[in-house]
């Protein structure tokens, strides 16, 4: 297990700049907080990270939007993609009266699950992942204004275009409608 000794050890070394603190909203997007390393103290990985819970959406009102980013020494790693020396560190969220896990925090969410499983004898281990999706389109048109609203799509690949004569001839497998999650491509 990682301590906070062992980590502000390898903000040193790594001549970290910055430390990015990160968590997931109820709605799975990634969220965070970056501080300047000379914020970051040994206290902070006991005592937590104060933040705002009413700028997430779905957490908390203004009026009680206090909520504390608790960082997992576990999960410690160099962001290599920024420009300055970056930690990242996941946190789970808490509430800060009571000190107990936040229920509407996926990873909360996740840990419970996973002590479930364990009590009931049904495992010992259980694996949680996001699901990575996205889409690429061919066209994109858009129009907003007061006499025309609306979008259109298009992609090679959508099932609309499986009749579409194409120059090179119309070889390519279009999934059905809702049917392009798990199936192997032919």
């Amino acid at each position: 297990m990682t301590t906070a000794k062992d980590i502000m050890k390898q903000i040193k070394d790594n001549d970290v700049k910055f430390v990015d603190l990160r968590f997931t909203d109820p709605r799975g997007k990634l969220q965070h907080v970056t501080m300047d390393v000379v914020e970051v103290e040994e206290d902070m990985f006991a005592d937590g990270v104060m933040f705002d819970g009413s700028s997430i959406a779905g957490w908390k009102a203004i009026n009680e939007s206090d909520m504390v980013l608790m960082p997992d020494t576990d999960t410690v790693h160099m962001d290599p993609f920024f420009a300055q020396s970056t930690m990242v560190i996941l946190c789970d969220i808490l509430d800060p009266i009571s000190g107990e896990a936040y229920n509407r925090d996926p990873r909360g969410t996740a840990k419970k699950a996973e002590s479930y499983m364990k009590s009931e004898g049904i495992g010992d281990t259980i694996y949680v992942g996001p699901e990575a999706e996205f889409f690429v389109f061919d066209d994109v048109k858009y129009k907003a204004d007061p006499y025309n609203t609306g979008f259109r799509l298009d992609s090679t690949e959508l099932p609309s275009n499986d009749d579409t004569d194409y120059e090179t001839g119309n070889l390519g497998h279009r999934p059905r409608i809702k049917g392009g999650y798990f199936p192997v491509p032919p």
